[in-house]
């Protein structure tokens, strides 16, 4: 996943590492009181989460590479185990555990795998083989928007600020999934692509998704960046970066997509929630005005859209934020702190929380928990389900 997610061959690279103080692009959502029940602890980085018929979780402790069972007894095992790789990308159907298998340092390769019963994993989809062959993003450009020519030869494109723009490059990460009978949907957040797995091993790209609006460069920024002083008041087009997707009760894909370069508040809540036609490819924007939106959940009743924002929240502590389905805007918020991943289960609420509290070292700690959470408010109840 792409917490500052750019390339270090890019200009955004360096974007991504100064804070800015920029004003919140929208008022934040009220807070809902809830209680959380602890249903396991202990977990490193659990990104992503998976809630079975039976009531059985699947989480994914991504960077220990262990996919473990949560019993609705609380007791746990594992599913899988590759140490020296990513685990991400669960969901289930039928009995079958999917779930993406990914190399960390260079994304030089990612499978989707599956797992039954007590039998073996085994290898489904390459996911890499079709980003290395087709890099679904390169139709997308992104990086400075209508330079003068005379500054953009200020960049060196060998240089640690990489050239002034960039088109998409070959980079895969899955980093969520929903299995359907029409195959396995994947969230690639190096891709910047949704794609299709197919049983029979065909991998697609369904959609991908769009740079993101244009964001001004103040010369304070540029001077910071160590970027040519021409840049300043120029646009910068970050990469748009998908993190779950799930099928809404129409039949869409909903996707909620990172910003790109700083995810927190500094230039905005820029967060989005869109939704992709998986017939056609169409991408049309659901809602807006979220900080670090890793996951979401979708009331197949009444269409009610729960967010996980890593790091929302007015101190950035993270929260999961409610969009009502006739709404593009969150108008409450559950109090959370560092949501990962996020399921609905008819009325009750699975989050991975703690997901990535960091030591001063910056190394993710064994906190993160699952819990199940219930809220107060009738209205939200109504919404449920």
């Amino acid at each position: 996943m792409k917490y500052l997610p750019v390339t270090a061959v890019t200009a955004a690279a360096v974007l991504a590492t100064v804070a800015i103080a920029a004003p919140a692009s929208a008022a934040p959502a009220p807070p809902v009181r809830i209680s959380q029940s602890t249903l396991a602890s202990g977990l490193v980085t659990p990104f992503s989460l998976d809630v079975d018929a039976s009531g059985a979780s699947y989480v994914t402790q991504s960077f220990i590479g262990e996919l473990t069972k949560v019993n609705p007894d609380r007791s746990t095992s594992t599913v899988a185990s590759a140490p020296n790789f990513e685990l991400s990308a669960v969901s289930s159907r039928d009995g079958t555990v999917y779930y993406a298998q990914v190399e960390p340092a260079l994304h030089s390769s990612a499978v989707l795998m599956s797992v039954t019963g007590q039998g073996a994993p085994v290898e489904v989809a390459d996911l890499w083989e079709h980003e290395n062959t087709i890099n679904p993003d390169q139709v997308n450009t992104y990086g400075f928007v209508d330079l003068p020519q005379s500054c953009a030869d200020q960049f060196d494109p060998t240089g640690p600020l990489g050239p002034a723009t960039y088109t998409g490059i070959v980079d895969t990460h899955p980093y969520a999934s929903a299995a359907t009978s029409a195959g396995v949907y994947v969230a690639d957040a190096g891709a910047n692509a949704i794609l299709k797995a197919g049983y029979d091993g065909a991998v697609s790209t369904v959609a991908v998704l769009p740079p993101t609006a244009p964001v001004v460069v103040s010369a304070e920024l540029a001077a910071k960046a160590g970027f040519p002083a021409c840049v300043a008041g120029a646009s910068y087009r970050f990469e748009g970066v998908p993190t779950d997707v799930e099928v809404g009760p129409d039949g869409w894909l909903y996707v909620t997509s990172l910003p790109g370069g700083p995810e927190d508040a500094s230039l905005g809540m820029r967060g989005s929630v869109v939704k992709v036609n998986p017939t056609s490819g169409q991408v049309a924007t659901v809602a807006t005005g979220f900080v670090g939106p890793t996951g979401l959940a979708v009331s197949q009743r009444t269409g009610a859209i729960f967010v996980a924002e890593m790091f929302g929240g007015a101190n950035g502590a993270g929260q999961v934020s409610v969009v009502l389905p006739w709404g593009g805007k969150p108008v409450a918020a559950l109090p959370v702190v560092s949501p990962a991943a996020i399921e609905l289960v008819g009325t009750s609420i699975y989050v991975t929380r703690d997901a990535f509290l960091t030591d001063e070292a910056g190394n993710p700690q064994p906190v993160g928990k699952l819990t199940k959470v219930t809220v107060s408010s009738p209205l939200l109840k109504k919404h449920l389900g």
